[in-house]
Order: structure tokens, then C-alpha cells, then sequence
């Protein structure tokens, strides 16, 4: 049975929050002001899920450091400055997080975003109280790096088996592969399921409300 898993480890934009459009605008917004004609959309939407500083950098592989700096604290005060989150929950996303919540199991978060991003977004859905511990990019290694997970595992005393990585990029479960993680994609976020198959998750799920039934369900 798949119930084995005890920790749930959450990928926060394009897994839980449909943010890919707002993360794009920001990114073209803070590349332009500095004076570089930004790749397309469809090109910008590539690194999400990297930190900040990583995903400029691999945007504009050939601009200074300096650049790359100014252009992610352009971003991260375009990306703050909005009272209101410009994005929303997928559908069924806070009634599955909660009906998880109740049945026991021990949410967490590993995310690209800043703490300062995550904090925001969490207490505007109300769904800071859910989580069990977070992990974000400014504080640890960016992903694929195993270290997010790797200090979750440490902090709940869970092993690596128990443990379950639910993201949309192959960033995602890269880092679930270096860490020895088991891993669910979805379907709905950034990366095609053609790329998350790639790292070998265990499934690949369309609605964030098939997780319940998937967690029990035979392995069949």
C-alpha cells in the first residue's frame, strides 16, 4: 500500500498555485528595466522553480554577475510590491491539502520561492498552519539540489522512503532523485509530463484532488 508515505513535500509554484503568468510578467518586467530584451514567455516560464538568482543567471548565461543580481532585486521588489497575490490556488488544492492535514499526514514545503515570497503567499491563503516545515531557495541550496529535502528528513526524523516529493518541473524531482526521495509529477504546471517521466516518479497525477486516493491505493 502507498500509505506508507508519512511526509508530503510540496512544490509551491505550478504544483499549489497557478503563479506561472505572474512569475513571467515579473521576470520580463525586471530583465527589460535593465536594459536586456528578455527571451519569450514560453522561454521564461523554463526556470521556474530554480531560485531567483539561479534562474537569472541561466536566463542571461552570458551577463555579468552584477547584472544578474540587479536584475533578481528588480524582480523580487516587482514580485512583492502587489498588496494582493496576483495568483491563485489550483482547483481543489486547499480542500486536499486539508483533507491530507486531517488524515495525518505531515505537510511541507520545498520551494524556489524567497522566504520573504513564501511567508506572503501563505498567509494571504490562510494555509500557514498546515505546514510542518518549509524550505525555500535564499536559505539552502536551489533546486535540484537534495538539500531542501535532506533537512526536512533531518528536522521530522522521517526516512527518505517515507517521504513523498509532489512537484510540476523536473527540477523537482531531480532533487527528489538526489535525495533519494520517491516522487508524484503533475500534469497541469510547467513541464510536460514527457519531461517529469524522465526522472521516474511514481505517477503522474492531472488534479491535485487524485492525491488522497493515490496515497492509498494498491500499487497496482
Amino acid at each position: 500500500m502507498k500509505n506508507k508515505f508519512e511526509v508530503l513535500v510540496f512544490d509551491w509554484d505550478g504544483t499549489l498555485m497557478d503563479s506561472e503568468a505572474h512569475i513571467v510578467a515579473c521576470m520580463d518586467y525586471a530583465i527589460r528595466e535593465n536594459g536586456i530584451e528578455p527571451d519569450p514567455p514560453h522561454q521564461l516560464k523554463r526556470v521556474i522553480g530554480l531560485g531567483l538568482n539561479e534562474a537569472v543567471a541561466e536566463l542571461l548565461p552570458d551577463h555579468q554577475n552584477t547584472t544578474h543580481l540587479q536584475i533578481a532585486e528588480t524582480y523580487r521588489h516587482r514580485f512583492l510590491s502587489d498588496e494582493k497575490s496576483q495568483s491563485d490556488l489550483f482547483p481543489d488544492v486547499e480542500s486536499t491539502l486539508r483533507k491530507l492535514h486531517s488524515a495525518g499526514y505531515l505537510l511541507t514545503v520545498a520551494t524556489g520561492k524567497s522566504r520573504r515570497g513564501l511567508d506572503k503567499v501563505l498567509a494571504q491563503t490562510g494555509l500557514e498552519d498546515l505546514f510542518v516545515a518549509t524550505r525555500c531557495a535564499d536559505e539552502t541550496f536551489s533546486k535540484p539540489h537534495p538539500q531542501m529535502l535532506d533537512e526536512i528528513k533531518t528536522d521530522l526524523d522521517v526516512r527518505a522512503e517515507n517521504m513523498l516529493m509532489i512537484g510540476d518541473t523536473a527540477f523537482d524531482l531531480q532533487m527528489a532523485v538526489n535525495a533519494g526521495v520517491p516522487s508524484v509529477g503533475v500534469s497541469y504546471g510547467v513541464h510536460e509530463p514527457e519531461r517529469l517521466l524522465e526522472h521516474e516518479p511514481l505517477a503522474i497525477l492531472d488534479c491535485m484532488s487524485e492525491l488522497p486516493d493515490w496515497l492509498i491505493s494498491p500499487d497496482e
